[in-house]
């Protein structure tokens, strides 16, 4: 069972994530508190941080781009994403061994 933050919506689900920015590559690094922490080799700039972070779900989840969306932490490190069309199960299963 993971301990980051996973809550199922109407359309989705949505998570929690902590992003370090201007990383050596871009990769699942662990569970940090109740968020998925995620290393992106963009900057935080002009949210180019933003885009990889969607780019990365969307194909870390094999889903399509337009069905990520950042709902809040725009200007954060602390994010909540959310995914449209998967339910909890579904995205665990996806997931599989890639968060320990």
């Amino acid at each position: 069972m993971t301990s980051w933050r996973i809550t199922e919506t109407n359309t989705g689900v949505q998570f929690s994530l902590k992003i370090q920015p201007r990383a050596a590559k871009n990769e699942i690094s662990g569970i940090q508190g109740d968020a998925l922490k995620l290393r992106l080799t963009a900057p935080p700039v002009d949210g180019e941080a933003n885009e990889a972070c969607i780019r990365f779900i969307a194909q870390w989840l094999k889903i399509a781009r337009n069905t990520v969306e950042i709902v809040t932490g725009h200007t954060s490190r602390h994010k909540i994403v959310q995914v449209k069309g998967l339910s909890k199960e579904q995205l665990l299963e996806r997931v599989g061994t890639d968060v320990k």
